[in-house]
């Protein structure tokens, strides 16, 4: 969220700008969100008409200024969120986003300065002191109708990740692309793109969009899907039991429960992994569907999508304890509203939770990924049944239970049997057992194993 520091120390470097001859503007999203009525992240501002070295001046006067990248004219101040740069022009000179050639020019003038955002919506400028906007190419217009539309048609596609900025705005906007930025970006070799820069994207889509499936709509009506999201692209046309899928096919299905998901993400654990866990839940079905009999099954499809699951995420995901999030949850996922419509043993939903990286997300996603029969939901107040048993699993684990040290006091010598004795107790403590019953049939478990 923007300071009101920051505005105060952008003016302070508009003020001198001008003095010095130059003038500053506010550029990209700032712009975009303040006209949206949106809040405003971060500041970048342009300054114009001014040598690199006064501007390094000005901004010694104001605070402490670093350079992010000297040679491309981009600056910051310490201890604030201004990024400062000098107009500039990009040429591509070679395959990926480090290869262009940058020519910062002072004197460039705002019109061409503009000419190398990305979407309309992003060239507006903002002139600092007197609030003027410059909108050279039609982005307020484009903003009005909910559109994103490219600058420079013939520049564009020189950065492939716009393809996925395209996407990711259209989701978090609610905005449609236009036919011909469609139509480039679908020409476009996303290949080189790191996964870095993918993901980056992909977050934003996720934890931002009110509608994240908006990204992968847009996508697919690109063709872009591949080559990052070939996982989610091969759900396409992937039938459904009707009687419990009436609204279509396992893309359609995926779509509606990651819509549901992002509606419940601020409730989450942790946000992002429970938004991929609703995007990978049902990979598994794109190798297991089957039609037996006139009804149509995907048996075993929470395990066996586990290696498409792993593949997506070594591709997109750089954090292992999301990786390992998203792996130990999508095998459960069914279980819950299992468990809440056939009300089994208090036994069976601790080994449930005892499972899950995270319970209470387990059954957030049960809300999420809720089955429906003849068009009712069935889940529908079966939430505090879950909600209830993980109390009372929680209550359980904070008894006092069998542990390594009470096996070694009864004379039980660590070795080859050790772990799957404490296995065993574990499997008690979750059957309820007390720690004097358990530690009893524990310990006679121990001489059956010297018996064999």
């Amino acid at each position: 969220m923007t300071l009101p520091s920051d505005r105060i120390t952008a003016e302070r470097i508009a003020h001198l700008a001008a003095r010095a001859g130059g003038r500053a503007y506010y550029v990209g999203g700032c712009v975009r969100d303040e006209l949206m009525g949106r809040a405003v992240k971060d500041l970048d501002i342009e300054v114009h008409a001014l040598a690199p070295d006064v501007l390094w001046s000005i901004l010694e006067q104001v605070g402490e200024p670093t350079a992010h990248g000297k040679s491309f004219g981009v600056y910051g101040l310490r201890h604030t969120g201004l990024d400062i740069a000098m107009p500039r022009k990009e040429r591509q000179i070679g395959a990926g986003h480090r290869g262009f050639e940058v020519d910062v020019d002072p004197f460039l003038g705002p019109k061409e300065a503009a000419r190398r955002r990305d979407f309309t919506v992003n060239a507006l400028m903002k002139d600092v002191l007197s609030g003027e906007v410059l909108d050279f190419y039609g982005g307020r217009q484009d903003m009005a109708s909910g559109i994103l539309r490219c600058v420079d048609e013939n520049h564009f596609g020189e950065d492939p990740l716009r393809v996925l900025r395209a996407a990711q705005f259209a989701a978090r906007f609610g905005f449609s692309v236009e036919a011909r930025t469609v139509g480039i970006c679908s020409a476009i070799d996303l290949s080189q793109l790191s996964r870095e820069r993918v993901e980056d994207e992909l977050k934003k889509a996720l934890l931002q969009a009110e509608k994240p499936s908006a990204f992968f709509e847009v996508l697919r009506q690109m063709g872009q899907l591949s080559p990052w999201f070939t996982e989610v692209q091969s759900l396409i046309g992937v039938p459904q039991d009707p009687i419990f899928h009436p609204e279509g096919d396992v893309w359609v299905h995926t779509m509606e429960v990651l819509d549901r998901a992002a509606a419940l993400r601020s409730r989450a654990e942790d946000p992002y992994a429970f938004l991929l866990l609703a995007l990978c839940h049902d990979f598994g079905k794109a190798v297991t569907t089957e039609e037996k009999n006139g009804r149509i099954h995907a048996y075993g499809h929470e395990t066996e999508g586990l290696p498409l699951v792993e593949s997506f995420l070594q591709r997109l995901c750089g954090e292992v304890r999301v990786r390992h999030y998203v792996q130990d949850m999508v095998p459960l996922h069914m279980r819950p509203n299992l468990s809440a419509y056939s009300k089994p043993p208090v036994k069976s939903t601790n080994h449930l939770f005892d499972e899950a990286v995270s319970p209470e997300d387990l059954i957030l996603f049960a809300q999420a990924d809720r089955p429906v029969f003849a068009g009712t939901e069935v889940f529908s107040g079966d939430e505090a049944f879950l909600r209830e048993r993980l109390r009372v699993y929680r209550e359980t684990m904070s008894r006092p239970f069998v542990e390594g040290k009470d096996l070694v006091v009864a004379g039980i010598t660590p070795g080859p049997a050790f772990a799957e004795l404490l296995a065993f107790a574990h499997k008690l403590r979750l059957a309820g057992i007390e720690k004097e019953s358990a530690l009893k049939q524990t310990l006679a478990m121990a001489r059956k194993l010297e018996k064999r």
